[in-house]
């Protein structure tokens, strides 16, 4: 599981039946020297799309997994996903940070 911010929100036309009642969001991963930065900094990671279904918006720190692992919480009812957004983090407190 990785940490990572969204910067925005995909919209599909006709979602395949499984991924009804979420949001694909676009977030970037961040590294150890992004978090400890917090918000002075921009992460340098390439954004990916992560299915949620927690309900976290533009600009949120959250929890996500990617990979095989992404589709294990569904079975047996398999996702079409390659990553989720497993947490919404409300704080994350760091020593010598900012980020929050």
């Amino acid at each position: 599981m990785r940490l990572g911010r969204t910067i925005g929100t995909v919209t599909l036309v006709e979602p395949h039946p499984t991924v009804r009642g979420g949001v694909f969001r676009v977030l970037v991963p961040l590294s150890a020297a992004d978090l400890a930065a917090g918000d002075s900094g921009r992460p340098a990671a390439e954004p990916l799309v992560a299915w949620d279904d927690l309900g976290a918006g533009n600009d949120q720190l959250v929890a996500f997994s990617e990979g095989g692992e992404a589709a294990q919480p569904f079975r047996p009812h398999d996702k079409p996903i390659d990553a989720y957004v497993a947490a919404i983090i409300d704080r994350l407190d760091l020593p010598g940070s900012r980020t929050t």
